[in-house]
């Protein structure tokens, strides 16, 4: 395709990293617009020329205010999307709320979720959480309506992935939330491989908590992870993870004890990542002037391509081939996937390789099919060579 029947190619340009290499690995790191550099160059002037008044200038607020740039690409209220370092902290920051030894202690999330958060979730065993592990049949996708029958009375809270990771497959999050909601429980979602690639709106999902980051699909770079909370939620969830920028008046130095604020600082602790938040809103701004939709519609075309590619060869693929169950990403079960990754980056096709699911691909609104059709030739030079 060209410009002429694909516009969104007409964004390539922007991403350096196109022009020297078949990149295909945005579900991992989104290739870096070239904005960033002048959004970093304006951190670089602030803290030079502004010194500490940087802080009353912009920094202080910045947290909030990028935060609500995301807000438009969930759907969600301005003030209602606070910028974290990473989705660890930024769930740690929402379990910490609960009390894990009352009689709701019980914590119900998907065996498919990302390991960082898994090992989150049994660290909560020692405060008398019960962790309860929703198993996979099949290890690719997560069966929303087991997640939700797992979820009664005594839940605290339920967390599982929209997207998951190493599958791609796609998880309809809304009854999992209306169960939570039906039973008092708090639903938290992990968007991150979701948001940039897939069209997000947290009221039609119905979730209560949202958490990401920007690393992959928005094109933001690593430090740069965001949590949502639904505002009806807000004053329900009291944060034991705090630090001054929740408080109501930091200034006063007020040695506690701890009383958050009821507003978008609510979730907020120490020192915030501030260059970045500057690299991140560079593809924030691209994906919000794009829109989602349609980069949602050109993914499903290159998916698809991939999936046709991979029957023809004959290859596994671990990913849902319905529109409706897969995101971005195609898992393709090639042999010795780790050394073909290693192979395919010495010819210049950037993709990654996660165990039990092989070569994962994840074509991005930069990409075009020529880049799909040449990773695919090159992965099958890869494989025949190997055998």
């Amino acid at each position: 395709m060209t410009q002429a029947t694909d516009p969104l190619l007409a964004w390539r340009e922007q991403f350096p990293i196109t022009r020297k290499s078949t990149y295909l690995v945005s579900h991992s790191l989104g290739a870096m617009p070239a904005g960033t550099r002048a959004r970093l160059a304006e951190y670089a002037d602030a803290w030079d020329t502004r010194g500490v008044q940087a802080w009353s200038d912009s920094w202080w607020e910045m947290p909030i205010t990028v935060g609500n740039l995301l807000a438009r690409l969930l759907g969600a209220p301005e003030g209602s999307v606070s910028m974290h370092q990473n989705v660890t902290l930024a769930e740690a920051i929402v379990l910490s709320s609960f009390d894990w030894k009352g009689p709701r202690n019980k914590l119900v999330c998907s065996a498919l979720d990302f390991p960082s958060l898994l090992y989150l979730y049994e660290g909560y065993r020692a405060y008398g959480a019960e962790i309860v592990r929703v198993p996979s049949d099949d290890g690719i996708t997560v069966d929303p309506e087991r997640l939700a029958a797992a979820v009664d009375e005594r839940t605290a809270a339920v967390c599982f992935s929209h997207v998951v990771y190493r599958s791609g497959a796609l998880v309809d999050a809304r009854p999992v939330a209306d169960k939570a909601r039906a039973v008092g429980a708090i639903s938290i979602l992990d968007a991150y491989q979701a948001v940039g690639a897939v069209p997000v709106d947290v009221n039609a999902l119905g979730i209560d908590v949202l958490t990401g980051g920007s690393v992959k699909w928005l094109c933001g770079g690593p430090g740069a992870g965001y949590l949502y909370v639904r505002p009806e939620t807000r004053s329900h969830l009291k944060p034991r993870l705090t630090g001054w920028m929740a408080h109501p008046e930091p200034f006063t130095f007020d040695p506690g004890p701890m009383q958050p604020v009821d507003g978008p600082f609510r979730y907020l602790n120490g020192t915030p990542a501030i260059p970045a938040m500057y690299a991140a809103r560079a593809g924030y701004e691209i994906l919000l002037e794009i829109g989602v939709e349609a980069i949602r519609e050109k993914s499903l075309r290159l998916t698809e391509r991939i999936h046709e590619g991979a029957a023809a060869r004959g290859w596994k693929v671990w990913t849902p081939r319905a529109a409706s169950k897969r995101g971005g990403t195609v898992s393709l079960g090639v042999p010795d996937a780790a050394r073909a990754c290693d192979e395919l980056a010495r010819r210049g096709v950037i993709v990654d390789w996660r165990p039990q699911v092989g070569l994962r691909v994840g074509p991005h609104f930069y990409n075009s099919e020529d880049d799909v059709d040449r990773a695919l030739a090159e992965i099958e030079d890869v494989v025949a060579a190997r055998r």
